[in-house]
């Protein structure tokens, strides 16, 4: 059973971050690492609650009881293989996830949350120095295939619940490497990429197979309506028609990758640019070593409109560039410090949230609304005109900016590529139609993730993934042999 009395003895602690001053100098890691006593202690605050909320608040399901107490006894090998039951890529999901989990923590009605989410990655990175994550071959081929269309979270996660299951499995990327948002839209600094091609070398030997740098489904000289770059520059085109032809089953996993535009005057200005356009240039610039990214705030007035963790993504590498000042604009007015009357337990906690990126520096305004950008005689963005929604009367406010990041989240998928080609039904949102069984419009096409749900979280993204997997298995084969957390459209707590 648990410690009773360990959430009564140890306070909530978490691992410490690099001081801002050091980690603005490189694009690492900013935690330090945690050390094991302390790991044991936060475990044992876990109470094993009579009802463990902590279930429903994460969409994978993950048995967090079991192995929060499994880590306090020191049991690393069994905690690693009970988290490994629910979740494919922890490693990831304790470096990104906001950890939904820590929300309707039960212990979190009347005191801090328990660490879970620290507690997560420490034993997938535990289990990695052991060398515990070998590869999990198939006991034996099923004899059926299956396309895999995107490489980010949801993609993998059913790549290789069904890899494992026997299928022949090859994932389509169009860039230039496999990992979707986890590679070219996360900063190096929240997720270093070693971590992601760690468990993509354990794909590979497991028996996944990687074809990058192909874009299916979208016919030369269509249009394509994607951020700038998203895209190999020597993308081969493969007809969504030809893998129809050549698997049993293909899995659109492409994420909800159209970005929501800033429809104000101005906006065609030199110096704004979609979020994606600025991430992927500096994480290239990362992988190459070093050299200068094609989209830089290095020396510039840089203001991102959009208050969500790509904004703050945003951020985080404006420091690291150089930026002479950064402002984040939200329109929505600043949330509370604490639940308000209407937001309670075990609800996900509306409050106000900073991530590392704002204790280094820049300002942060809320409720203002862009109205207007404004540029200089060569056609380049000089300023933004804003208005205060808690201050209608109040005077117009202008920015100075000569780089404008818009972060205003993702607007549903693609309407050409894999969508257009195969005619698959949409939702009111502008994402894939599916039903219970992750089934599109067009026979043998299934979708998961971002393109079916929508812009979303990265655990969502897996669980999404393992369903998807467990329903294509069970249309190939007619058995339940993977588990499924989640259903489409199925909401946790949060």
């Amino acid at each position: 059973m648990a410690d009773p009395r360990g959430f009564l003895r140890y306070p909530r602690q978490g691992p410490r971050r690099r001081p801002p001053e050091l980690r603005l100098r490189d694009f690492s890691e900013l935690y330090e690492p945690f050390p094991g006593s302390k790991l044991r202690q936060q475990a044992s605050r876990c109470m094993d609650c009579g009802i463990p909320f902590c279930h429903e608040g994460c969409p994978l399901g993950n048995l967090i009881p079991e192995w929060n107490d499994l880590v306090r006894t020191g049991r690393m090998e069994a905690a690693a293989a009970r988290l490994g039951a629910t979740n494919n890529f922890p490693e990831l999901t304790g470096r990104l996830c906001p950890a939904p989990c820590e929300g309707s923590c039960v212990l979190g009605i009347s005191s801090e949350p328990v660490l879970i989410k620290q507690v997560e990655l420490e034993i997938a990175e535990q289990a990695a120095a052991r060398g515990a994550l070998p590869p999990a071959r198939p006991r034996a081929a099923s004899g059926r295939s299956v396309a895999v269309v995107g490489s980010g979270p949801a993609g993998l996660a059913a790549a290789q619940q069904l890899t494992r299951a026997g299928h022949a499995v090859v994932v389509f990327e169009r860039a230039e490497a496999p990992g979707g948002l986890l590679r070219y839209g996360i900063p190096e600094f929240k997720l270093e990429k070693w971590v992601l091609d760690r468990r993509l070398a354990q794909m590979v030997a497991e028996g996944t197979r990687f074809r990058t740098g192909v874009s299916v489904g979208l016919a030369p000289g269509a249009p394509q309506d994607a951020p700038a770059g998203a895209a190999a520059p020597s993308a081969r085109q493969v007809a969504a028609a030809e893998l129809l032809e050549s698997f049993d089953v293909v899995l659109a996993a492409g994420g909800a990758t159209v970005p929501r535009d800033l429809l104000v005057p101005g906006r065609e200005l030199a110096g704004v640019h979609f979020a994606m356009e600025y991430l992927k240039p500096a994480n290239l610039a990362c992988e190459s070593g070093g050299s200068e990214s094609a989209v830089s705030a290095a020396g510039k007035d840089l203001v991102i409109v959009g208050g969500g963790d790509t904004g703050a993504d945003c951020l985080g590498t404006a420091h690291r560039q150089g930026a002479r000042s950064v402002r984040q604009l939200e329109i929505m007015p600043a949330p509370p410090l604490e639940r308000a009357a209407d937001n309670p337990w075990p609800t996900w906690p509306l409050v106000l949230r900073s991530s590392p990126a704002h204790e280094e520096g820049g300002e942060r305004l809320f409720a203002v609304e862009t109205t207007e950008l404004m540029g200089d005689s060569s056609g380049r963005v000089r300023a933004l005109a804003l208005r205060r929604l808690d201050e209608p009367a109040a005077p117009p406010l202008e920015l100075p900016a000569d780089l404008v990041l818009l972060a205003l989240g993702f607007a549903g998928v693609e309407r050409s590529g894999i969508v257009g080609e195969l005619g698959l039904g949409l939702t009111a949102r502008g994402t894939v139609a599916v039903d219970s069984s992750f089934a599109t419009s067009t026979p043998g096409v299934f979708a998961c993730g971002d393109m079916a749900r929508g812009q979303s979280l990265v655990v969502w993204a897996i669980a999404e993934g393992r369903a998807a997997a467990a329903a294509i298995d069970r249309h190939l084969l007619g058995r339940d042999l993977l588990p499924a957390p989640v259903a489409p459209g199925q909401m946790a707590l949060s």
